[in-house]
Protein backbone atom coordinates (compact mmCIF):
# COMPACT_ATOMS: atom_id res chain seq x y z
CA UNK A 1 0.00 0.00 0.00
CA UNK A 2 1.42 3.41 -1.15
CA UNK A 3 2.37 5.66 1.70
CA UNK A 4 0.10 8.85 1.38
CA UNK A 5 2.40 11.99 0.73
CA UNK A 6 2.88 14.79 2.93
CA UNK A 7 3.12 19.03 1.91
CA UNK A 8 6.16 18.28 3.32
CA UNK A 9 8.95 14.82 2.23
CA UNK A 10 10.80 13.05 4.88
CA UNK A 11 13.86 14.80 3.11
CA UNK A 12 12.22 18.17 4.48
CA UNK A 13 11.23 19.50 1.11
CA UNK A 14 8.16 20.53 -0.41
CA UNK A 15 5.91 18.40 -2.54
CA UNK A 16 4.29 20.53 -4.97
CA UNK A 17 1.46 18.38 -5.67
CA UNK A 18 0.75 18.31 -1.61
CA UNK A 19 1.02 21.72 -1.84
CA UNK A 20 -1.69 23.03 -4.38
CA UNK A 21 -3.81 20.07 -2.61
CA UNK A 22 -3.44 21.75 0.72
CA UNK A 23 -3.82 24.95 -0.60
CA UNK A 24 -7.21 24.53 -2.27
CA UNK A 25 -8.28 22.40 1.06
CA UNK A 26 -7.78 25.64 3.11
CA UNK A 27 -9.25 27.81 0.70
CA UNK A 28 -12.32 25.71 0.93
CA UNK A 29 -12.29 25.42 4.82
CA UNK A 30 -11.58 28.69 5.61
CA UNK A 31 -13.87 30.17 2.45
CA UNK A 32 -10.54 32.78 1.83
CA UNK A 33 -9.56 33.61 -1.95
CA UNK A 34 -6.88 31.08 -3.82
CA UNK A 35 -4.82 34.18 -4.85
CA UNK A 36 -4.45 35.35 -1.17
CA UNK A 37 -2.81 31.83 -0.13
CA UNK A 38 -0.53 31.86 -3.41
CA UNK A 39 0.33 35.60 -2.53
CA UNK A 40 0.76 34.76 0.84
CA UNK A 41 2.80 31.95 -0.15
CA UNK A 42 5.20 33.78 -2.79
CA UNK A 43 5.78 36.88 -0.22
CA UNK A 44 7.02 33.74 2.67
CA UNK A 45 9.23 32.39 -0.06
CA UNK A 46 10.80 36.38 -1.54
CA UNK A 47 11.36 36.65 2.53
CA UNK A 48 12.99 33.13 3.05
CA UNK A 49 15.55 33.37 0.21
CA UNK A 50 16.17 37.20 1.10
CA UNK A 51 17.20 35.32 4.84
CA UNK A 52 18.77 32.09 3.35
CA UNK A 53 20.87 32.75 0.56
CA UNK A 54 22.15 36.09 1.29
CA UNK A 55 20.55 37.80 -1.32
CA UNK A 56 19.62 41.56 -2.18
CA UNK A 57 16.07 43.07 -3.10
CA UNK A 58 15.48 42.21 -6.25
CA UNK A 59 13.70 39.09 -6.27
CA UNK A 60 10.59 37.85 -6.36
CA UNK A 61 8.84 34.03 -6.22
CA UNK A 62 6.24 32.32 -8.79
CA UNK A 63 4.18 29.75 -8.09
CA UNK A 64 2.24 27.69 -10.45
CA UNK A 65 -1.65 27.45 -9.56
CA UNK A 66 -1.69 24.08 -11.46
CA UNK A 67 1.86 22.14 -10.67
CA UNK A 68 2.74 23.93 -7.37
CA UNK A 69 6.48 24.73 -9.25
CA UNK A 70 8.40 27.31 -7.07
CA UNK A 71 10.55 29.60 -9.14
CA UNK A 72 12.73 32.34 -7.77
CA UNK A 73 13.02 35.16 -9.99
CA UNK A 74 16.18 37.94 -9.89
CA UNK A 75 14.74 41.01 -11.52
CA UNK A 76 16.93 44.53 -13.19
CA UNK A 77 15.29 47.73 -14.23
CA UNK A 78 17.33 49.30 -16.79
CA UNK A 79 18.16 53.37 -16.01
CA UNK A 80 20.14 55.47 -17.69
CA UNK A 81 21.37 56.75 -14.57
CA UNK A 82 21.93 55.10 -10.86
CA UNK A 83 19.36 56.52 -8.28
CA UNK A 84 21.18 56.84 -5.26
CA UNK A 85 18.76 58.67 -3.42
CA UNK A 86 18.81 61.99 -2.03
CA UNK A 87 18.98 64.64 1.14
CA UNK A 88 16.82 67.28 1.09
CA UNK A 89 16.83 69.98 4.09
CA UNK A 90 13.30 70.71 5.74
CA UNK A 91 11.81 73.54 6.76
CA UNK A 92 13.87 73.34 10.45
CA UNK A 93 16.82 72.76 8.73
CA UNK A 94 17.09 69.08 9.44
CA UNK A 95 18.78 66.34 6.69
CA UNK A 96 16.11 64.22 5.43
CA UNK A 97 16.80 61.02 3.25
CA UNK A 98 15.13 60.26 0.48
CA UNK A 99 15.31 56.92 -0.72
CA UNK A 100 15.65 55.97 -4.50
CA UNK A 101 12.43 55.72 -6.80
CA UNK A 102 13.80 52.19 -7.95
CA UNK A 103 15.33 49.87 -4.91
CA UNK A 104 19.43 50.55 -5.80
CA UNK A 105 19.96 46.78 -5.51
CA UNK A 106 17.35 46.44 -8.58
CA UNK A 107 19.04 49.49 -11.04
CA UNK A 108 21.37 48.23 -14.03
CA UNK A 109 22.93 50.96 -16.54
CA UNK A 110 21.72 50.60 -19.81
CA UNK A 111 24.95 50.44 -21.44
CA UNK A 112 25.40 47.08 -19.28
CA UNK A 113 21.96 45.85 -19.85
CA UNK A 114 22.29 45.65 -23.53
CA UNK A 115 25.47 43.58 -23.01
CA UNK A 116 22.44 40.64 -22.10
CA UNK A 117 20.10 41.95 -24.43
CA UNK A 118 21.33 44.32 -27.17
CA UNK A 119 17.31 45.44 -27.97
CA UNK A 120 16.27 46.41 -24.51
CA UNK A 121 15.54 49.88 -23.14
CA UNK A 122 14.98 52.62 -20.31
CA UNK A 123 12.35 51.56 -18.03
CA UNK A 124 12.26 47.41 -18.95
CA UNK A 125 13.60 44.45 -17.21
CA UNK A 126 15.99 41.86 -17.20
CA UNK A 127 14.73 38.66 -15.29
CA UNK A 128 16.75 35.80 -14.67
CA UNK A 129 15.82 32.62 -12.49
CA UNK A 130 17.76 31.76 -9.53
CA UNK A 131 15.92 29.23 -7.61
CA UNK A 132 18.87 27.08 -5.68
CA UNK A 133 18.30 23.06 -5.58
CA UNK A 134 17.26 22.91 -1.85
CA UNK A 135 15.53 25.90 -1.79
CA UNK A 136 12.12 23.80 -0.88
CA UNK A 137 13.84 22.20 2.02
CA UNK A 138 14.37 25.86 3.30
CA UNK A 139 11.46 27.19 2.25
CA UNK A 140 8.84 24.84 3.94
CA UNK A 141 9.65 25.72 7.59
CA UNK A 142 10.64 29.70 6.96
CA UNK A 143 7.00 30.23 4.91
CA UNK A 144 4.76 28.69 7.35
CA UNK A 145 4.64 30.96 9.86
CA UNK A 146 3.66 33.79 7.42
CA UNK A 147 1.28 31.75 5.01
CA UNK A 148 -0.76 31.34 8.54
CA UNK A 149 -0.60 34.83 9.28
CA UNK A 150 -1.84 35.82 6.25
CA UNK A 151 -4.66 33.09 6.45
CA UNK A 152 -5.86 34.51 9.67
CA UNK A 153 -6.10 38.20 7.90
CA UNK A 154 -7.90 36.74 5.43
CA UNK A 155 -10.50 34.77 7.29
CA UNK A 156 -10.50 37.73 9.22
CA UNK A 157 -11.39 39.41 6.11
CA UNK A 158 -13.48 36.92 4.81
CA UNK A 159 -15.70 37.04 8.29
CA UNK A 160 -16.24 41.02 8.29
CA UNK A 161 -17.54 40.55 4.54
CA UNK A 162 -20.17 37.95 5.79
CA UNK A 163 -21.74 39.84 8.60
CA UNK A 164 -21.00 43.59 7.77
CA UNK A 165 -23.98 44.02 5.62
CA UNK A 166 -25.62 42.36 9.20
CA UNK A 167 -25.64 45.25 10.97
CA UNK A 168 -28.70 46.39 12.26
CA UNK A 169 -30.10 43.21 11.65
CA UNK A 170 -31.62 40.25 13.96
CA UNK A 171 -29.45 37.17 13.97
CA UNK A 172 -30.40 33.67 16.27
CA UNK A 173 -26.88 32.35 18.02
CA UNK A 174 -26.35 30.41 20.85
CA UNK A 175 -25.14 31.51 24.37
CA UNK A 176 -21.74 30.06 24.15
CA UNK A 177 -19.85 31.70 27.40
CA UNK A 178 -20.18 34.64 30.02
CA UNK A 179 -17.85 36.51 31.89
CA UNK A 180 -18.93 39.33 34.53
CA UNK A 181 -19.35 42.13 31.83
CA UNK A 182 -20.71 39.84 28.93
CA UNK A 183 -22.00 37.48 27.24
CA UNK A 184 -20.46 35.80 24.01
CA UNK A 185 -22.78 34.18 21.50
CA UNK A 186 -21.84 31.94 18.74
CA UNK A 187 -23.00 33.18 15.14
CA UNK A 188 -20.86 30.40 13.25
CA UNK A 189 -18.08 31.20 12.41
CA UNK A 190 -17.02 33.90 14.59
CA UNK A 191 -18.65 35.05 18.26
CA UNK A 192 -20.57 38.16 19.28
CA UNK A 193 -20.35 40.05 22.10
CA UNK A 194 -23.52 40.92 24.23
CA UNK A 195 -23.06 42.87 27.52
CA UNK A 196 -24.56 42.56 30.17
CA UNK A 197 -25.81 45.80 30.38
CA UNK A 198 -27.42 45.22 26.63
CA UNK A 199 -29.99 42.46 27.97
CA UNK A 200 -33.58 43.47 28.76
CA UNK A 201 -33.85 44.23 32.33
CA UNK A 202 -34.88 41.14 34.65
CA UNK A 203 -34.56 38.02 32.17
CA UNK A 204 -32.40 35.21 32.99
CA UNK A 205 -30.92 32.52 29.99
CA UNK A 206 -28.84 29.72 30.03
CA UNK A 207 -25.50 28.76 28.57
CA UNK A 208 -26.25 26.78 25.48
CA UNK A 209 -29.51 28.10 24.76
CA UNK A 210 -30.51 29.55 21.31
CA UNK A 211 -30.96 33.55 21.87
CA UNK A 212 -32.19 36.63 19.28
CA UNK A 213 -29.61 39.20 19.07
CA UNK A 214 -29.84 42.07 17.49
CA UNK A 215 -26.56 43.84 15.70
CA UNK A 216 -25.53 47.32 16.52
CA UNK A 217 -21.78 47.27 15.46
CA UNK A 218 -19.42 45.19 13.29
CA UNK A 219 -16.12 46.38 12.90
CA UNK A 220 -12.69 44.67 12.20
CA UNK A 221 -9.96 45.11 15.03
CA UNK A 222 -6.45 44.01 15.98
CA UNK A 223 -7.82 40.69 17.25
CA UNK A 224 -10.32 40.20 14.62
CA UNK A 225 -13.92 40.73 14.05
CA UNK A 226 -15.69 42.79 16.51
CA UNK A 227 -19.75 42.23 16.61
CA UNK A 228 -21.32 43.86 19.52
CA UNK A 229 -25.27 42.50 20.20
CA UNK A 230 -28.00 43.68 21.89
CA UNK A 231 -31.55 42.98 22.66
CA UNK A 232 -32.01 46.39 24.55
CA UNK A 233 -31.59 48.57 21.32
CA UNK A 234 -35.39 49.48 19.92
CA UNK A 235 -34.16 47.83 16.70
CA UNK A 236 -34.33 44.41 18.26
CA UNK A 237 -38.43 45.63 18.53
CA UNK A 238 -38.88 46.76 14.94
CA UNK A 239 -36.87 43.47 14.00
CA UNK A 240 -39.39 41.28 16.06
CA UNK A 241 -42.22 42.83 14.56
CA UNK A 242 -41.33 42.48 11.12
CA UNK A 243 -40.41 38.56 12.13
CA UNK A 244 -43.91 37.59 13.14
CA UNK A 245 -45.66 39.70 11.02
CA UNK A 246 -45.87 39.09 7.40
CA UNK A 247 -47.94 42.05 6.50
CA UNK A 248 -44.83 44.30 7.19
CA UNK A 249 -42.44 41.91 5.01
CA UNK A 250 -45.03 42.62 2.34
CA UNK A 251 -45.59 46.13 2.54
CA UNK A 252 -49.34 46.13 3.58
CA UNK A 253 -48.19 47.50 6.98
CA UNK A 254 -45.55 50.06 6.98
CA UNK A 255 -43.81 50.47 10.21
CA UNK A 256 -42.76 53.85 10.84
CA UNK A 257 -41.02 54.41 14.42
CA UNK A 258 -40.18 52.32 17.14
CA UNK A 259 -39.30 53.98 20.48
CA UNK A 260 -38.84 51.87 23.24
CA UNK A 261 -38.07 52.21 27.31
CA UNK A 262 -36.38 48.20 27.70
CA UNK A 263 -37.93 46.11 30.53
CA UNK A 264 -40.69 48.85 30.54
CA UNK A 265 -42.62 49.41 27.54
CA UNK A 266 -42.11 49.92 23.90
CA UNK A 267 -43.86 51.82 21.53
CA UNK A 268 -44.81 50.68 17.74
CA UNK A 269 -46.11 53.30 14.87
CA UNK A 270 -47.58 51.22 12.05
CA UNK A 271 -50.18 52.22 9.26
CA UNK A 272 -52.05 49.77 7.10
CA UNK A 273 -51.65 50.53 2.86
CA UNK A 274 -54.63 48.25 2.20
CA UNK A 275 -57.92 49.84 3.61
CA UNK A 276 -59.39 46.47 3.86
CA UNK A 277 -56.33 45.63 6.43
CA UNK A 278 -56.50 46.73 10.01
CA UNK A 279 -53.00 47.62 10.95
CA UNK A 280 -53.38 47.15 14.75
CA UNK A 281 -55.27 43.87 14.55
CA UNK A 282 -53.05 42.15 11.87
CA UNK A 283 -49.56 43.14 14.49
CA UNK A 284 -52.12 41.42 17.32
CA UNK A 285 -53.39 38.22 15.51
CA UNK A 286 -55.91 35.74 15.74
CA UNK A 287 -56.49 35.99 19.73
CA UNK A 288 -53.33 37.83 20.27
CA UNK A 289 -51.46 35.24 18.86
CA UNK A 290 -48.73 37.31 16.96
CA UNK A 291 -48.20 39.61 19.68
CA UNK A 292 -47.83 37.18 22.43
CA UNK A 293 -44.85 35.60 20.84
CA UNK A 294 -43.14 39.16 20.70
CA UNK A 295 -44.15 39.85 24.35
CA UNK A 296 -42.71 36.44 25.41
CA UNK A 297 -39.60 37.48 23.91
CA UNK A 298 -39.50 41.18 25.23
CA UNK A 299 -39.59 39.19 28.80
CA UNK A 300 -43.15 40.81 29.32
CA UNK A 301 -42.42 44.08 28.56
CA UNK A 302 -45.39 46.25 27.33
CA UNK A 303 -45.66 47.00 23.70
CA UNK A 304 -48.23 49.77 23.03
CA UNK A 305 -48.85 49.46 18.79
CA UNK A 306 -50.22 53.35 17.26
CA UNK A 307 -51.66 54.18 14.40
CA UNK A 308 -49.31 56.28 12.66
CA UNK A 309 -51.14 59.79 11.15
CA UNK A 310 -49.92 62.05 9.15
CA UNK A 311 -51.65 64.79 10.79
CA UNK A 312 -49.55 65.28 14.23
CA UNK A 313 -51.83 66.26 16.12
CA UNK A 314 -53.82 62.90 15.58
CA UNK A 315 -50.41 61.11 15.96
CA UNK A 316 -49.55 62.27 18.77
CA UNK A 317 -53.18 61.26 20.76
CA UNK A 318 -52.61 57.96 19.55
CA UNK A 319 -49.09 57.94 20.48
CA UNK A 320 -50.45 58.76 24.20
CA UNK A 321 -52.17 55.16 24.52
CA UNK A 322 -52.98 53.80 27.13
CA UNK A 323 -53.87 57.34 27.59
CA UNK A 324 -57.65 58.40 26.17
CA UNK A 325 -59.53 61.37 24.70
CA UNK A 326 -56.40 63.55 24.57
CA UNK A 327 -57.17 67.07 22.36
CA UNK A 328 -53.62 68.13 20.92
CA UNK A 329 -52.48 71.49 20.01
CA UNK A 330 -49.77 72.28 18.03
CA UNK A 331 -47.85 74.99 19.76
CA UNK A 332 -44.83 75.14 17.57
CA UNK A 333 -44.73 73.36 14.03
CA UNK A 334 -41.02 74.81 13.43
CA UNK A 335 -39.70 74.01 17.15
CA UNK A 336 -41.77 70.60 16.71
CA UNK A 337 -43.66 71.17 19.82
CA UNK A 338 -47.48 70.26 21.06
CA UNK A 339 -49.85 70.34 24.02
CA UNK A 340 -51.97 67.45 24.93
CA UNK A 341 -54.83 68.36 27.05
CA UNK A 342 -56.39 65.48 29.31
CA UNK A 343 -58.95 64.86 32.12
CA UNK A 344 -58.10 64.35 35.66
CA UNK A 345 -58.45 60.26 35.07
CA UNK A 346 -55.99 60.27 31.99
CA UNK A 347 -53.23 62.57 33.21
CA UNK A 348 -51.29 60.19 35.23
CA UNK A 349 -52.11 57.20 32.50
CA UNK A 350 -50.58 59.94 29.73
CA UNK A 351 -47.66 60.88 31.37
CA UNK A 352 -46.76 57.30 33.36
CA UNK A 353 -44.77 56.15 35.62
CA UNK A 354 -41.87 58.49 36.30
CA UNK A 355 -42.99 59.94 33.18
CA UNK A 356 -41.52 56.86 31.00
CA UNK A 357 -45.28 57.37 28.43
CA UNK A 358 -44.73 60.54 27.61
CA UNK A 359 -41.20 60.36 26.91
CA UNK A 360 -41.73 57.50 24.57
CA UNK A 361 -44.79 59.40 23.11
CA UNK A 362 -42.19 62.21 22.24
CA UNK A 363 -39.40 59.83 21.02
CA UNK A 364 -41.93 57.94 18.98
CA UNK A 365 -43.31 61.39 17.04
CA UNK A 366 -40.47 63.78 17.09
CA UNK A 367 -42.20 66.09 19.32
CA UNK A 368 -41.65 68.01 22.47
CA UNK A 369 -45.35 66.86 24.42
CA UNK A 370 -46.52 69.23 27.10
CA UNK A 371 -49.59 67.27 29.15
CA UNK A 372 -51.82 69.26 31.42
CA UNK A 373 -55.75 68.87 32.16
CA UNK A 374 -58.20 71.09 31.39
CA UNK A 375 -58.37 72.79 34.94
CA UNK A 376 -54.88 73.44 35.00
CA UNK A 377 -54.83 75.22 31.14
CA UNK A 378 -57.95 77.58 32.59
CA UNK A 379 -55.68 78.43 35.51
CA UNK A 380 -53.16 79.27 33.86
CA UNK A 381 -55.50 81.74 31.35
CA UNK A 382 -56.73 83.27 34.41
CA UNK A 383 -53.48 84.32 35.67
Amino acid sequence: MARKKNVVEETGAMDPVAFIKAVKGIVEEKNISEDVVFEAMELALATAYKKNFGSKTNVRVDINRSTGEIKVMSYYVVVDEIDEGDIIIDEEGNEVDVPPAINIDAQILLEDAREIDPDINVGERIEKEVTPKDFGRVAAGTAKQVIMQKIREAEKDSIIGEFADKQDEMLVGTLAMEDTRNYYVDLGRTRGILPKTEMIPGEIVKMGSSIRVYVTKVESNTKGPLILLSRKHYGFVKRLFESEIPELADGTILLHAVAREAGLRSKVAVESTDERIDAIGACIGERGSRIASILKELNGEKVDIVLYNSDPAEYIKNALSPAKDAIVNITDPMKKEALAIVNDENLSLAIGKKGTNIKLASKLTRYKIEVKTLNQVNEEGNN
